[in-house]
């Protein structure tokens, strides 16, 4: 790992479990054992340094929510493997996230001081819950979903859902909580199958 790319991972773990502005410079050297030179030698700013922590998280939750997603057997399937990836990849990920998902972390903190930042955060949740409802649209389309599931509607339940199980994981990382609240958005997405559509992950 470079420097640059202990920097970056550094703060990422620190944003996750401070978040932005209570993560001080001193605090990302100190994790990284740089220096000031080093640091700024990569990054012009805090805020420059943000953007590339916003980035390699982007890459983080893509590479741990989605993995495999294209390999399921069916668009319901898809869904399904999201959301297991979700909990089981994504939030349990210590290394890289030890706080939570950053991106709620951020958003919450970031809204009204940096909305510059917060609207960064906003269009990745917008892209994230299109995908779903993409997922949702072809698994009606192929009749795994009864053709009366309003599917943006299931989309909103589904990302709401999510991010509230991220927020109650960040709390106390109750392990048994967190499995709880995926198994009770499955079952709320096999309530809406068409029977035996359910499909594996």
């Amino acid at each position: 790992m470079t420097l640059r790319e202990k920097i970056i991972h550094e703060s990422l773990k620190l944003f996750s479990l401070k978040g932005y502005s209570n993560t001080s410079i001193e605090d990302i050297l100190a994790q990284t054992h740089s220096s000031k030179g080093g640091l700024y030698n990569y990054f012009k700013s805090k805020d420059d340094l943000f953007l590339a922590v916003l980035s390699e998280a982007r890459k983080i939750w893509r590479v741990k929510v989605l993995d495999g997603v294209n390999q399921s057997e069916s668009s319901l399937a898809k869904m399904k493997r999201l959301l297991e990836n979700y909990g089981d990849r994504y939030l349990k990920d210590s290394e890289n996230i030890p706080g939570g998902c950053v991106f709620v972390t951020l958003l919450v903190e970031l809204d009204d001081q940096r909305p510059d930042f917060a609207q960064e955060i906003g269009e990745g949740f917008s892209r994230a819950q299109a995908m779903m409802t993409r997922f949702l649209d072809d698994a009606k389309a192929a009749g795994e979903l009864n053709p009366e599931v309003n599917t943006d509607a299931v989309s909103q339940v589904l990302f709401t859902g999510m991010l509230g199980t991220s927020v109650l994981y960040g709390k106390d990382k109750s392990a048994e909580v967190l499995d709880k609240s995926i198994a009770a958005l499955l079952e709320y997405l096999d309530s809406l199958a068409v029977s035996g559509a359910g499909g594996t992950s």
